[in-house]
């Protein structure tokens, strides 16, 4: 049964489990892992692990809000360089675009999470589920500051456009896949403005 961590449960050994745990389960899947592998990758005893996560299920959760708070983290960083809504969009495809071609790159975690646990009520699919609500939200809010006419469209597309370019980017040339997904948000944003 998954259950919330006190902010104490906070330590150096639920964190190098949280790490190993995320690393593993983006490599090599979540389903396919057992918390014996995990224990031992992260040097801890059975009883520290159950101590920190009262089940795998937990350490899954985890693993999924500790990315999505990594996400909104570094778009709040961005958000500090400059205030252009346009700018703030482009920087943020940027992110995805080097995402894609960072080493190790293995698709979308949140979608490969989904996959994983396609029950819609399931905790971990609804952590999912809060990420894409909350990302959907923030393009929404940069595209109608930027002026686009039919911002509920032009955002659909967008999120459209990185979750392909998350796909595109784990099966094909993820060079490729980057220079495209410039390309087109910058044409998308351009036909967002300049529509009605």
């Amino acid at each position: 049964m998954i259950s919330p961590q006190s902010p104490a449960a906070a330590s150096p050994a639920r964190a190098r489990l949280l790490e190993t745990a995320s690393r593993i389960f983006y490599a090599d899947g979540i389903r396919h892992v057992g918390v014996d592998r995990i224990m031992a990758e992260a040097q801890v005893t059975r009883t520290t692990f159950y101590r920190h996560f009262p089940s795998k299920e937990d350490l899954v959760l985890a693993h999924v809000e500790q990315r999505d708070q990594q996400i909104r983290s570094a778009v709040t960083g961005t958000f500090r360089t400059t205030t252009a809504p346009e700018a703030l969009l482009i920087m943020l495809m940027a992110g995805i675009g080097e995402e894609i071609c960072g080493p190790g790159f293995r698709g979308c975690p949140f979608i490969n999470a989904a996959v994983e646990y396609p029950d819609p009520e399931h905790p971990v699919r609804q952590a999912v589920q809060a990420h894409r609500s909350w990302f959907r939200q923030t393009v929404l809010n940069l595209v109608i500051a930027a002026g686009c006419q039919d911002s509920e469209h032009t955002t659909a597309v967008l999120v459209l456009l990185r979750d392909g370019a998350m796909a595109g980017g784990d099966l094909g040339d993820p060079a490729s896949v980057r220079e495209h997904l410039m390309r087109t948000a910058r044409t998308v944003l351009a036909d967002g403005r300049a529509a009605g």
